[in-house]
């Protein structure tokens, strides 16, 4: 237990100054006058990097490996790319995620009260379940290293290895043992999706899925392939409880994910090693309603909530997870009241929001 946290936060581009503000109002709200997180602002993304040509500058990358905790905003500006033609501003968290070892990506799937699923049928506390994706090997590893030949020819490499796979699998188990169980059924199960049937480096990643599971005869385990993953994810969201699966699969399943739960706006993110810890929600950057008021800040919020989780497990901390639950509960509690933002189907704007969120915790 510590007396102070620093938190190097990071607001980005777009929308993300607006929703990194949210999340640090709620945050003091949770603590009163006695908060024991001290925040600081650090630059980074794309429209620094149009300023200065810098989008990740050295003292913010220093900043953020010495905080206790980064909470970000948003990154990137469509059209805003470096030479290479990727996009200015990603590169913030890609950085992160490789160099502090970030390795798992933690994305809770939650269908709140008040929400309206696009799935028929299917109601609040029907969907909760985690995707966890290894967030440090596989396809995005290949970033900066593929090759491109003449203009005629592109390679980039998937890569799998013992130590990447059996971590990230024994962090699925672990979310498990410590979860309900999936919705329809109580169990607590985890779940590996792969393209086994045709890829060796998935097949890899199965082998030692199955070598994991072994030592957790509590938890149910099971297979799923990557493309029948996509129709269950739509068809029986019930039955999950945590989904374990490499880097671009994560990507693109948390995608999906987010639709049967109202948007992305509803979906925070928490990327964390054994000492370092990013959280950010899993939107973009929405340039085009930056400024207007109208962004969702319940996905940053979340995130926050889940900042708070990490530290106090971290750091033996029974204040921080207090907040992190009340946080929550605040969240579920305003949008179950009609505080719901228009990406969500709403008229609720950003302030309202929030000032809604803090007067909950006060």
């Amino acid at each position: 237990m510590k007396d102070t946290y620093e938190i190097a936060v990071v607001p980005g581009d777009g929308i993300g100054p607006e929703v990194a503000d949210a999340a640090v109002r709620v945050l003091r709200g949770a603590f009163g006058n006695d908060c024991p997180l001290r925040f600081c602002d650090h630059p980074a993304g794309a429209e620094l990097y149009r300023q200065t040509g810098e989008s990740f500058p050295q003292a913010t990358f220093r900043a953020c490996a010495q905080a206790d905790a980064v909470l970000h905003g948003a990154a990137g500006i469509p059209g805003v790319v470096h030479p290479d033609g990727t996009e200015a501003g990603l590169d913030f968290t890609l950085r992160l995620r490789f160099e502090l070892d970030l390795y798992a990506n933690i994305r809770p799937i939650r269908l709140y009260p008040g929400i309206r699923s696009p799935l028929a049928d299917v109601k609040a506390g029907e969907i909760d379940y985690i995707i966890l994706r290894e967030n440090s090997e596989g396809l995005y590893a290949a970033r900066g290293a593929g090759a491109q030949l003449r203009g005629e020819m592109a390679v980039d490499t998937l890569v799998q290895t013992r130590k990447g796979v059996e971590r990230i699998v024994r962090k699925a188990f672990e979310l498990a043992r410590a979860s309900n169980g999936a919705p329809a059924d109580g169990v607590r199960r985890v779940t590996c999706v792969d393209k086994a049937n045709v890829l060796r480096s998935y097949a890899f990643f199965r082998s030692i899925f199955d070598e994991v599971a072994a030592d957790y005869p509590d938890i149910e385990a099971e297979h799923g392939l990557i493309d029948a993953m996509a129709m269950y994810l739509v068809t029986r969201p019930g039955h999950y409880n945590v989904i374990v699966t490499e880097n671009m699969f994560g990507d693109i399943l948390s995608d999906l994910a987010a639709a049967t739960i109202g948007g992305m706006g509803l979906a925070p993110s928490a990327e964390v090693g054994e000492r370092q810890g990013l959280f950010q929600a899993a939107h973009g950057s929405a340039p085009d309603i930056a400024g207007k008021g109208i962004a969702n800040p319940y996905g940053t919020v979340l995130s926050a909530a889940s900042m708070l989780e990490w530290l106090a497990a971290n750091h033996d901390d029974d204040r921080l997870a207090r907040a992190a639950s009340r946080i929550r509960e605040a969240v579920s509690a305003a949008i179950e009241a009609g505080l719901i933002s228009r990406d969500l189907g709403g008229d609720s704007g950003s302030a309202l929001i929030t000032q809604g969120l803090c007067e909950r915790l006060r």
